[in-house]
This record gives structure tokens, sequence and C-alpha cells, in this order.
């Protein structure tokens, strides 16, 4: 793995474990915060947009990478493959898609991307084949391009690969949850994706805390909290955007429970792992009130297809028409 991939891989792994909406919309959502609550976003769109719901997000919640295809589709073949994965999503065969089967589908597409991704990372790490991972060939695979010298001090690119060597240990070791030393490849998943294993959540908190509290003092003051969104050119001579205030305000109203000026390690706890609050249950009953007719708390599959728009249509495409139709363009 070359240097530059594995910096931004680390990177994008705590970008992604905090990027969610922010407490189920209780607080005003920015575009801007660098270090959200991690229980992720099922859609890059907005739930709501402008109070107004917004089918792309149902679209990509349900089909996760498969919403790219479905957008290429017409409203025909759109129904012919929905009805397919209806099937699938009806586990237990009886002809209706329950509440439960339903977020299910949805947290499998969630996070189908996050087995792929260990697969591959899996197949490229553990090199000796015998179905663990030791420190030895994590090392040996991520920084054997480093000198002795540049593992325990600076590198000659100004990077400190000592405190990353340091932060990927305390994370493996934390990973091997039978303590025997070797991570298997369920535990190498809680090592890549922390954010997804409730025994690694104060892994997250901590690798948190370390990016945020620049003076080390065990807590991230409002500036911290600030400075880690906003970096201004110190050359510029404009005025602060206007949603660094709303951020402000949000600190002090939401953030700082006990109105001390600052975030100790529960408030920043309770702001990275918000405790009340599920996008694939919110998105599952959503989908329910929308598709079932009869009211009996379970989507038949002829119930499904009816509002197929709703499950795998984007209205920005016209349900897929409008990307083969240039005489509207």
């Amino acid at each position: 793995m070359s240097t530059c991939v594995h910096h931004l891989q680390l990177f994008v792994i705590i970008c992604l474990t905090r990027t969610c909406l922010v407490l189920s919309g209780a607080i005003p959502k920015t575009d801007n915060e660098a270090h959200k609550p991690y229980d992720r976003k099922l859609s890059k769109e907005e739930h709501f947009d402008n109070s107004e719901h917004n089918a792309d997000y149902d679209h990509e919640a349900f089909l996760g990478e498969e919403a790219k295809t479905f957008e290429d589709l017409s409203p025909e073949e759109s129904k012919e493959r929905l009805a397919i994965i209806v099937d699938k999503i009806d586990k237990d065969k009886n002809g209706f898609v329950s509440e439960k089967e339903l977020q299910n589908w949805i947290k499998f597409t969630q996070k189908r991307y996050i087995y792929e991704d260990v697969e591959r990372q899996w197949t490229s790490h553990e090199t000796n084949q015998d179905g663990k991972l030791s420190w030895d060939e994590y090392m040996n695979v991520t920084y054997g391009f480093l000198s002795e010298a540049e593992k325990t001090g600076q590198s000659t690119d100004g990077f400190d690969y000592k405190e990353m060597i340091a932060r990927d240990k305390i994370r493996f070791n934390s990973a091997d949850q039978n303590k025997d030393n070797l991570l298997s490849q369920a535990e190498f998943a809680d090592f890549l994706h922390p954010e997804e294993a409730v025994h690694m959540r104060d892994i997250v908190i901590e690798e948190t805390m370390m990016d945020i509290d620049k003076d080390k003092d065990g807590f991230v003051s409002v500036d911290e909290y600030i400075g880690d969104m906003y970096h201004p050119d110190p050359d510029s001579k404009d005025s602060e955007p206007e949603w660094i205030a709303t951020e402000r305000e949000q600190f002090a109203e939401y953030r700082d429970k006990d109105k001390d000026g600052k975030m100790n390690k529960e408030e920043v706890k309770d702001w990275i792992i918000p405790p009340d609050y599920d996008h694939s249950e919110a998105e599952t009953q959503h989908l329910i009130s929308e598709a079932d007719a009869d009211q009996d708390g379970k989507l038949s599959k002829n119930e499904i297809i009816e509002k197929y728009d709703v499950f795998v249509g984007s209205q920005a495409t016209d349900f897929g028409e409008a990307l083969v139709r240039h005489d509207e363009f």
C-alpha cells in the first residue's frame, strides 16, 4: 500500500465514523462539520429539503449502491427489478415485508460497502494465509516502506508516523477481543471500522479527542470545536461565514451540557455517538407509512410496486427517463 493511499484510507476511516445527521434534526445541520456523529447517513441526500420530503433520500437509503443502476431504468424495468428485490427482503417467504425485514434490508445496504472493504483489505494484509492477522503482518504491509528511524520519529516528508503507528496499535489491541495478539477477519473489521462495533466506541471518542483537543487539556473548547471545521486563509480579510455563528450557538446550547464553556469526554461522546436516533428505523417507518395502503403494518409486493417511485424512483431524473431523453436538454 502506498504512503498516500494509507494516509487517505486512515483519514477516510476517521471521517466516516462521524458522518450523519445531527440528533434526528433537533439541531440545525450545517455541511461544514468535520467530526460528526458516526451513525452513518443512509444517503448523501437530505431526508427533508426545506421541509419538503426528498424522494432521492429514499432512493439511496433503500437501494444503496444499486440506486445508480435504477436511475438508468424505465419505470417498467424498475418495477421488474424491484419485485426481485422484494423477494430478497421477504426472508420468511410469507408474501409480506415486515418492518423488521425492511429495516434489516436497509441496514444491509448501508453496511454492504464495509463488508466489501474488509474483504479487500483482509486479502492484502493477511499474507501468510493462516486465517489470522498479526501486528507484524499489519506493520509490514502498511508501514513496510518506512525505515526504522521513520517508524520512531518524523519522516523526511514531515509526517509523524510514530503517532499514527501508536494509534493503530491501540486500535489493534482493542479490536483483539480474545487477547491472542491476532485478529480474526471479524476483529479486523472492528479495527478498520470501529464506528460499527459497540466495544470500540471508546476508541472512536479517544481518536476524536486526539484530533480536536489541540492543547491536550482533556477538553474541547469552542475554538477547538470551530477550528476543526473552519480553516480560514490567514491572509484573507473576509469575515466568518454565517454558519460559524450557528455552530457557536449549537456548541453553547447543545454540546456544552454543563455550561462550563468546553466539552468533556462524555459531552463529546453524546455529540459523536447520539444515543437516541436510528436512521434505518426512521427510514423504515417512513417507507411503511408511504406504502402500507391497508394499514396492516406490513407491506405486500403489490403495495411496494404501487409505490415504486418512493422506493426506487428519483424525481431528479424523472425516474430515469430524463437520462435518456435528450430533447429536453
